[in-house]
């Protein structure tokens, strides 16, 4: 696993992983373009999300059962196609359809994921998968700038032609890159989809960590649904660059990734969760300012915002660091079941930030990402306490 292969695997994830994200950032420019209201605009952001959720379930499992590099290639030409395909969407129940082809198909990085995880030793696990998702984090940030700033210039189809060329392009370097791998099962299809199920049920360490990702990423999603109709809006009246420009502030992200990989290393998964969810929490609490307008509801959208980003990555690399410990053999099938179930998150995220938007404002999408987070480390801190008493019971 050289230090190229890492950098190549890294952009790869950041241009899949950035189809699900700039659809948020041109929802405005979408509303307009197909003169539909901006709510249902929002429908393309959660398609394409819950499309990602279906995707992971049906089609992460088959990197046990086919080599890595067909897989891969052939799934990022068929995310190509679905891109073009939006970029022609002549209105939006076909750019909805779309979107969620697109989701379905852009399942890269949970696949180069448990790839990684299995080209490295355990001692470097956690560094490894750090670095692979500061390229998603890379991906999803830049790519609502990329997708802002080129839609406001040539209109919202722009962004879906460019990013189609992009992926056609990775699925060519990727067809000769990827090292040939021997999967590690000979399941059939629908028993390596039973599995994952299976592993749902039988591994309680998994179902805690797809717990914690789901509720915490359900805030992220509603929060940057939500701030493209809260920047559009009477409050600050700006154009969909704003929404790029916003999240390109939380590039500082993908910094911080790696430290909480080494950081997973060294402490353990447990200790990094914790500190992400009460800084999720506290991201809730600043970004509630934003509501205000102005330069002091900028600044809280803009610290708000990179808090938000940084606890919900960093929890997800403790997340896998703590799944990939289970059983290495089938890391791609609980791989299946953390993001399955963190997207599934994601797009309920979506679809209730709108919705908490049009009842109470930025105010309410503020105490929905309260509420979710503070959920979760309701979960962790009972998880916590079961482990010690089971300790101190074996003792």
């Amino acid at each position: 696993m050289s230090r190229l292969l890492v950098l190549l695997l890294s952009l790869t994830c950041g241009i899949s992983v950035g189809n699900i994200y700039f659809p948020q950032a041109i929802s405005p420019l979408v509303a307009v373009g197909l003169d539909v209201p901006p709510d249902a605009a929002a429908l393309v952001a959660t398609a394409v999300q819950l499309g990602y959720a279906v995707g992971i379930f049906l089609l992460v499992p088959l990197g046990d059962r086919v080599p890595y590099r067909p897989l891969i290639a052939c799934l990022l030409v068929a995310t190509g196609l679905g891109l073009l395909t939006a970029a022609m969407a002549p209105a939006l129940p076909p750019l909805v359809a779309a979107s969620a082809l697109i989701g379905t198909t852009t399942v890269i990085a949970p696949l180069v994921s448990p790839l990684a995880a299995g080209l490295v030793g355990e001692e470097r696990r956690g560094a490894v998968i750090g670095m692979l998702l500061s390229g998603s984090i890379g991906g999803m940030l830049l790519s609502r700038a990329f997708g802002g700033l080129l839609g406001d210039w040539l209109g919202w189809r722009a962004p879906y032609l460019v990013a189609a060329v992009l992926v056609l392009i990775t699925a060519g370097v990727l067809a000769f890159a990827v090292p040939r791998t021997a999967p590690p099962s000979a399941q059939r299809y629908p028993a390596l989809l039973g599995e994952s199920l299976r592993l749902l049920r039988t591994e309680p360490e998994l179902r805690r960590s797809c717990f914690y990702q789901a509720m915490v990423f359900a805030g992220f999603t509603a929060v940057w649904t939500g701030v493209a109709l809260l920047l559009t809006g009477p409050a600050y009246r700006l154009g969909a660059p704003a929404v790029g420009a916003l999240a390109v502030v939380g590039a500082a992200t993908m910094f911080c990734t790696p430290i909480a990989g080494r950081q997973a290393d060294r402490r353990g998964p447990d200790a990094v969760n914790l500190v992400c969810m009460i800084g999720a929490i506290v991201a809730a609490a600043v970004l509630v300012v934003g509501a205000s307008g102005g330069i002091a509801g900028m600044v809280a959208l803009v610290l708000g915002t990179l808090l938000l980003d940084v606890a919900m990555q960093s929890g997800m690399v403790a997340n896998q660091v703590r799944i990939y410990a289970l059983r290495p053999e089938v890391r791609s099938r609980l791989n299946t079941a953390y993001m399955t179930c963190a997207f599934l998150g994601g797009s309920a995220g979506s679809w209730l930030g709108v919705r908490a938007f049009a009842q109470f404002g930025w105010p309410g999408v503020s105490g929905l990402v309260a509420l979710l987070a503070g959920t979760a480390l309701t979960g962790h801190l009972i998880a916590m306490r079961r482990l010690r008493f089971r300790a101190k019971a074996a003792v």
